[in-house]
């Protein structure tokens, strides 16, 4: 029986970024769970699946996230859940960051972000349910060498994440974040072994993470109902407090 909502809808989730590696595995998990899935893909196609819809979206366009989210509506009526996944890094350091490159990286995992939530946040507001989670990083807070872009964009996008709780609290809208910790997916995969390595050390266990513990945190927290504002960083890495 699929999970359903006060109102005996079945409940709706959009996720960007859908056919990477995290992508994939939280439309998966969300599904198995009895969620419709709206799966959000821009370069490589998906395939439909048991409850899972593929949807056509580029992030940093809003005519293709209006589009998106419009046709989302048309086939489930509403919107419950909105997974902003869609990311991209540029390792570079400041004087080799070109504006183009500093540019798209913002418009990906920042703009996306706003893009993307402003157009499901009011639907959200008015049916007085609905939960925002944002994939930032590790990088937001370390702010690692040769990331100048993609670590201004995820430190960015927790303070949107957490004003964005104050706003839509009184209306029951969540609005959380995670930090995923470094994953075996694509965007890592041509990394040298040595530095997967030295990812694997910085961890107080010795081990990076794994996508589908990822997905069944997500899952989990996207089905509580008094958790917003918060930033969950899922590795063993240890920040300072400062």
């Amino acid at each position: 029986m699929s999970e359903t909502t006060s109102a005996n809808l079945p409940r709706v989730a959009l996720i960007t970024g859908a056919a990477g590696g995290l992508g994939m595995a939280m439309t998966q998990e969300l599904a198995q769970r009895g969620w419709q899935v709206a799966a959000g893909w821009h370069r490589q196609a998906l395939s439909d699946a048991e409850g899972i819809q593929p949807v056509v979206l580029d992030v940093t366009s809003a005519e293709s996230v209006t589009k998106a989210v419009e046709e989302v509506l048309k086939q489930w009526g509403r919107i419950d859940l909105l997974v902003n996944n869609a990311g991209l890094t540029v390792n570079q350091t400041l004087p080799q960051t070109s504006e183009e490159d500093w540019d798209r990286v913002l418009d990906v995992n920042l703009r996306g972000a706003f893009l993307c939530s402003k157009a499901v946040v009011r639907g959200m507001l008015k049916q007085r349910s609905g939960h925002i989670i944002n994939i930032s990083s590790f990088a937001a807070r370390s702010g690692p060498r040769g990331q100048v872009a993609y670590a201004a964009a995820k430190a960015a996008l927790i303070g949107f994440t957490q004003s964005l709780a104050k706003e839509s609290g009184g209306r029951n809208v969540q609005a959380n974040v995670i930090l995923p910790g470094v994953l075996p997916t694509p965007m890592t995969a041509g990394l040298p072994e040595e530095v997967m390595k030295a990812f694997a050390e910085a961890n107080a266990l010795g081990r990076i993470n794994e996508v589908a513990e990822v997905a069944r945190f997500i899952a989990n927290l996207a089905e509580m109902k008094n958790v917003s504002g918060q930033v969950f960083q899922l590795d063993s890495r240890i920040a300072p407090w400062t």
